[in-house]
């Protein structure tokens, strides 16, 4: 299947995408499930390679993934009780007043918002929630933070896609039109040697922009200067993510 019309930064990635992007915590998917008016089926849209949809398996009886990018659907976890689907998250193809929860991360600010919004009113059941989940800029404990803020705000920082604006924003700048519902604060961290944290830095889009600009990879250059800091490759280091929730409730009762 072709992919569908949409802002692809992704596709092309999605092997590393899938192995090297950072997991949810469980307790992100209590809480919103614990907020949801029953557990039977969730839309998870832009699902990419499952990340979230794996975990949101372990709370309800049926998770729909989607995403735009068919490479991406092929690399998903196979997982069972998830149900991938090459589709928009604007046009899912659920029936009218099926689903309990609507899941976005990492994705909302790529959504044509306003058509998005009117599916999530058709799809929802009484209650069901919308929840925007985004992770910002990663920090990693000890003195090798400061160079990783430097590559991500100065080396690569004219990369990034405007919509990215929005993740740094925690996605309180974008447009909600459904009554808040507070979700407590999750934490989201790994521990990752330098590697791992290299093929994280390979699937940013920003990186992938500089490649083809600049004509080399400039991942490269900055793990030798991590390495200087880092010692030894191997050591794993704590990594922190922000996590932002914007949830609402759809369709009130």
């Amino acid at each position: 299947m072709k992919d569908l019309e949409f802002k692809d930064h992704f596709s092309k990635g999605s092997e590393g995408y899938a192995a090297y992007r950072p997991s949810y915590p469980i307790d992100l998917v209590d809480e919103l499930a614990h907020l949801c008016p029953a557990k039977n089926r969730v839309l998870d849209c832009g699902c990419g390679t499952g990340q979230l949809s794996v975990l949101l398996a372990e709370r309800f009886d049926e998770v729909v993934a989607t995403d735009a990018s068919s490479a991406q659907i092929e690399k998903a976890k196979k997982w069972e009780g998830v149900i991938y689907r090459t589709a928009l998250a604007e046009d899912s193809g659920l029936p009218d007043e099926s689903v309990d929860l609507i899941t976005v991360a990492q994705a909302a600010h790529w959504l044509d918002l306003d058509r998005f919004y009117q599916e999530v009113q058709r799809i929802a059941r009484p209650n069901a929630i919308l929840a925007l989940i985004t992770y910002g800029v990663l920090h990693v404990e000890g003195s090798v933070d400061t160079l990783i803020q430097q590559f991500y705000y100065q080396t690569i920082g004219s990369y990034w896609p405007a919509e990215r604006k929005h993740v740094e924003d925690g996605y309180r700048n974008l447009p909600f039109p459904f009554p808040a519902v507070e979700v407590p604060e999750v934490n989201m961290q790994a521990f990752w040697n330098l590697d791992e944290l290299m093929g994280y830095f390979n699937t940013w889009s920003a990186v992938k922009e500089a490649e083809k600009v600049l004509g080399f990879n400039p991942v490269c250059q900055f793990r030798t200067a991590l390495l200087a800091e880092w010692k030894d490759p191997a050591i794993k280091k704590k990594i922190t993510w922000p996590l932002s929730i914007r949830a609402g409730k759809v369709n009130a009762a």
